[in-house]
């Protein structure tokens, strides 16, 4: 087995959150739900947040404009990371609400009654739910794309479903369940061939996988800025610019206008449309700080690292008898798991009581537990700061859950 990659100093140290109130390590394995925040993008947002706050887009004092320029560096920072251009970059609370706006937006004008719409069977709800809400308003179906038996989206079943009623296809890049990653690609090539647009909700890409918007070929993508050692309350939708330019307004307010009167608002271009109100400014910058923190330290590397950590962990789970691993091997930073008899709840509060930090749930993916049988799995998911310690501590942990259950 791989050793995993080394970093060039250790980045643990970076993350004030990864040691307990007494000092000692904190084992995170939970990153999949959210990220430890580094140091650099902590005082980022201090920084916005104190000598250099003020609104944007509106004053015309020194400082408005200065945090203007640094909010708007903020996209143009975003965009580079994922091989965009700045004026296809829409800010949004997180990767949720980027989806509804689609809905909402796209949805509401380019889906109608007898479309159809392909889904998977591991989308988290997000991914689930907003196009549920749109299939009801307008009279379109649902159709969902089976797994194949290591859990990837199965696009040999997906081309046989497709037809050209399908208006979108909305899959999961790597599933926050099972750590599959899908053949974006492939995904693109076949939605494209019967007409449909592709969403990828990239909310466990981003943080490990290097990403290019014109490679994958998609026409919408969203991730979330708290997945990528990020702050809470900011998201991102890219879109192609032409179906960014024609989509219309979700929310209207400041910001977002041309010219207001009572006869008729006439609304500002793409993509200061979609962002009513005052935006998430500190957020924005945390953002770009957090892009910046992992474009250091290398997403080639990132992934790399993990990929190690999820094999060594995979091993020593698989050569217990009394345990089940669920997704492929080469699952990107992520393994779920369920153990013989303990709960998932159980086997998190017992491994809390070690400095153990895991998700025990159904993941909001509560289709892909029904698919495979149990109501909740145990995940580990691991982050740019995880390293041998934290598989050593969870298999600690693991043993002494055994013996606690006998």
């Amino acid at each position: 087995m791989n050793a995993p990659a080394a970093f060039k100093r250790d980045l643990r140290n970076d993350f004030p959150g990864l040691l307990t109130a007494e000092g000692k390590p904190w084992h995170y394995l939970d990153t999949g739900a959210t990220s430890q925040k580094p140091r650099a993008v902590i005082d980022a947002m201090a920084k916005a947040l104190g000598e250099d706050y003020a609104t944007v887009h509106r004053g015309v004092y020194a400082r408005s404009a200065n945090m203007t320029q640094a909010y708007e560096a903020a996209r143009r920072t975003v965009a580079d990371f994922i091989g965009a251009n700045e004026a296809e970059i829409v800010f949004t609370r997180g990767a949720t609400e980027a989806i509804n706006l689609l809905a909402n937006s796209w949805g509401n004008a380019n889906i109608g009654a007898g479309d159809r719409i392909l889904l998977s069977t591991l989308e988290h709800h997000s991914n689930i739910v907003p196009w549920q809400m749109l299939a009801e308003r307008v009279g379109a179906h649902i159709d969902v794309c089976p797994l194949t038996d290591d859990g990837r989206i199965d696009l040999d079943a997906a081309e046989a479903m497709l037809t050209e009623q399908h208006k979108l296809v909305a899959f999961g890049h790597v599933s926050n369940v099972l750590g599959s990653v899908l053949d974006a690609r492939r995904a693109a090539d076949l939605a494209h061939k019967v007409g449909a647009k592709l969403l990828l909700d990239g909310c466990q890409a981003a943080p490990r996988l290097v990403l290019d918007m014109a490679a994958l070929d998609c026409d919408f993508y969203v991730f979330s800025a708290h997945k990528l050692y990020g702050p809470t309350g900011i998201g991102v939708l890219w879109a192609r610019p032409e179906i960014l330019d024609a989509m219309p307004p979700w929310e209207g307010g400041g910001a977002m206008i041309d010219r207001v009167t009572f006869e008729k608002t006439t609304y500002a271009p793409a993509p200061q449309r979609f962002e009513a109100g005052t935006p998430a400014i500190a957020e924005a910058i945390g953002l770009a700080a957090a892009v910046d923190y992992v474009k250091d330290v290398g997403l080639d590397l990132i992934h790399a690292r993990e990929t190690a950590l999820v094999a060594k962990l995979r091993e020593a789970l698989g050569a217990m008898n009394d345990v089940t691993i669920y997704g492929p091997a080469d699952s990107a930073g992520i393994v779920s798991f369920a153990m013989d008899g303990v709960h998932p709840h159980d086997l998190g509060t017992i491994l809390d009581e070690d400095n153990v930090a895991i998700r025990a749930g159904h993941h909001c993916a509560q289709p892909l537990m029904d698919h495979l049988g149990v109501p909740a799995t145990a995940r580990a998911s691991f982050g740019l700061y995880s390293d041998d310690s934290d598989v050593a501590a969870l298999l600690d942990g693991i043993d002494r859950t055994k013996r606690i259950f006998g």
